[in-house]
């Protein structure tokens, strides 16, 4: 919890207990599941946790808004944004049965009433939503013809609805087809760690 408190401070006692339960049961769920590497297990609250959190340092999402986490492998961002956002309702999406269980099983440990896992591709999701938001799922022009259909224009929130993917390496030939329309938000504004030096969020707005 060092590096989540660390950014976050103001965390409510619920979502620290929250952040500590996840910290503790995704390691023994990962087990039965391997969604996160077990390599890569022993850095879940920085390359998982705090990563999915970055979203949280430029978007707000309110109790209206309707968040979908397309490809959410165990949970990712959605869960930790969840927890960040209890009265924002968040969809998480993948087409692999064994990964949409671990999330349930992690919501209902964590008694998440905010949460709705659904197995389902997303190219045949039948969903509308404000935000969609993902983390390393697929190129960004394949992600944008899948989900584009999902998110209804307007700008009740913080910033206007849109899809807001985690991304990292170099963006240039992935994003050409948008010419200016994303915007790109280095995490290395907010995170000292060397990990997200090349990590960013690729906002576009509907």
């Amino acid at each position: 919890m060092e590096l989540i408190r660390k950014y976050f401070p103001d965390l409510t006692s619920q979502q620290i207990r929250h952040f500590e339960k996840l910290m503790s049961i995704v390691p023994q769920l990962n087990q039965k599941v391997n969604v996160i590497s077990r390599k890569d297990i022993a850095y879940l609250e920085e390359r998982h946790i705090l990563h999915s959190l970055s979203i949280a340092m430029k978007f707000r999402f309110d109790s209206k808004a309707r968040v979908v986490d397309v490809g959410t492998g165990g949970g990712f961002p959605g869960i930790p944004l969840a927890i960040m956002f209890p009265d924002t309702a968040f969809t998480l999406v993948d087409s692999i049965g064994k990964k949409i269980e671990l999330v349930r099983e992690i919501t209902d440990h964590l008694k998440l009433k905010n949460v709705t896992p659904v197995n389902e591709r997303m190219e045949q999701l039948n969903l509308k939503a404000d935000f969609v938001v993902s983390r390393a799922v697929t190129a960004f022009p394949k992600l944008h013809q899948w989900t584009q259909k999902i998110i209804e224009p307007g700008s009740d929130q913080s910033m206007p609805n849109g899809l807001i993917s985690l991304k990292g390496g170099d963006l240039e030939k992935e994003l050409a087809p948008f010419k200016k329309r994303t915007e790109q938000f280095p995490l290395s504004t907010w995170f000292e760690e060397s990990f997200f030096y090349s990590k960013m969020i690729v906002y576009l707005k509907k």
